[in-house]
């Protein structure tokens, strides 16, 4: 039975005001037909990049989103209204026409970006298809191996680490319910070890659900790592690798053009050869953001001396298209983060992760330090066929339901799992 382009036509927009992880006000935005409702949420990074979109909040404490949610239930519902809900490309459209400039000054990238889910969710719900069938097509769908925060510092932690993210990666499993078993299996021991050391206070949560313990330098976060790793009957470089999010920007001082880092002070150069020292002693495969978001000669350097790690632009790129450019011309990375919220719409995320593949780049489908249980972004990864996600540690529900999503996907739908397979894709 074909169906009436009538039952796709967008009957309501509703906005709302609901909780992230962080315990702040976000924006949420409800899409109806007539016979179906589906919801989008938009998330917010502690850690930004200067030119993503622009977040609409409130001047307020604590922080609000009311003005998003009036602009969600006037303007942005009069412009959606009657239009078709399988037509993203067209919401889309009209979200960036509503707002009129570059980085969404006016709307907001989190008005556009909860817009634009909640209308693709809508839409696969619509006709009957799970989220990722619908952003995936035809496209191979697999299972992308996940980045795990375990010990979280910089502008994620409480502690003293500069460096923001030290990640354990399972690449060395056939299946992601195996990977996500052991990694669960270290993380606990970590935990165990954490306390065994430090006492109770050092297993406080991060931002990102990972431990926030009182080690001072990077060396002594990825030694805890190895050690819990070979404790739990793995060998580090085969089951599993380690990874660091630096978040150079956030370590950058303008003015001397130095980087300070475990209470020194680097030079571009100098925060190079550091790299290489922990790349090979730690089985570093992946490096994100290793130097400022303006850098892209000092990505392209490090990238060419570190030929087995993954170098990674967050910051770097912002999900945006002409950024990426610039980086695929120059050789920067060879791995991007696909972040929906840095660019404002779906459409706009999945063209970014599209170019990134074409120019040698594997994806990262990426959540925020502020997120909601949404698990939206493990379908967005799977429809993509991404290589990587990275949503935090397996510990509170903002991160566990990203999870237990790909978990359920795996099970039902028989997928593969990326596994190490992806170190030959670049």
């Amino acid at each position: 039975m074909v169906m009436s382009s009538e039952v796709f036509s967008i009957r309501r927009v509703k906005g709302l005001e609901v909780l992230d992880s962080r315990g702040n006000f976000t924006l949420r935005v409800c899409v109806s037909t007539d016979f179906v409702t589906d919801c989008g949420d938009a998330p917010s990074g502690a850690s930004k990049g200067s030119m993503e979109a622009h977040e609409l909040v409130d001047d307020s404490f604590p922080r609000r989103v009311s003005k998003a949610v009036e602009l969600v239930n006037t303007l942005v519902a009069q412009s959606l209204v009657g239009v078709d809900v399988r037509s993203q490309w067209r919401v889309d459209t009209l979200l960036r026409g509503l707002d009129g400039t570059p980085n969404f000054s006016k709307i907001g990238g989190n008005t556009a970006i909860a817009t634009s889910i909640a209308v693709a969710k809508t839409a696969a719900s619509a006709l009957g298809m799970e989220y990722f069938e619908y952003i995936g097509g035809a496209r191979r769908k697999r299972i992308p191996v996940p980045l795990l925060n375990f010990i979280n510092g910089g502008l994620h932690g409480a502690g003293f680490l500069d460096i923001q993210e030290f990640l354990v990666i399972p690449l060395g499993f056939s299946s992601f319910r195996d990977a996500l078993i052991e990694s669960v299996k270290v993380f606990q021991l970590l935990k165990k070890e954490l306390v065994s050391r430090f006492g109770k206070s050092a297993v406080m949560a991060g931002d990102e659900g990972g431990f926030s313990p009182p080690v001072k330098s990077s060396v002594d976060a990825l030694g805890l790592l190895s050690k819990v790793i070979e404790s739990a009957g793995f060998t580090l470089g085969k089951e599993f690798f380690l990874g660091l999010d630096v978040a150079g920007s956030n370590l950058f001082d303008k003015r001397k053009a130095l980087y300070r880092l475990n209470g020194r002070e680097f030079t571009a150069g100098e925060l190079m050869d550091y790299y290489r020292e922990l790349a090979s002693t730690y089985k570093l495969v992946y490096l994100e953001d290793p130097f400022h978001e303006g850098d892209f000669d000092s990505f392209s350097a490090l990238q060419r001396m570190l030929s087995s790690t993954i170098v990674v632009g967050d910051d770097l790129y912002v999900t945006n298209q002409e950024r990426l450019l610039i980086g695929c011309k120059s050789k920067s990375t060879r791995g991007v983060i696909v972040k929906p919220n840095q660019v404002g719409t779906l459409t706009d995320a999945i063209e970014f992760a599209e170019m990134a593949l074409g120019c040698g780049n594997l994806r990262v489908v990426s959540h925020r330090s502020g997120d909601t249980e949404d698990p939206f972004i493990a379908d967005l990864a799977v429809g993509l066929s991404s290589e990587f996600i990275k949503t935090g540690a397996p510990a509170r529900g903002e991160r566990t339901s990203k999870y237990n999503r790909l978990l359920y996907i795996e099970e039902e739908y028989s997928l593969e799992y990326a596994g190490r397979r992806v170190l030959t894709m670049i």
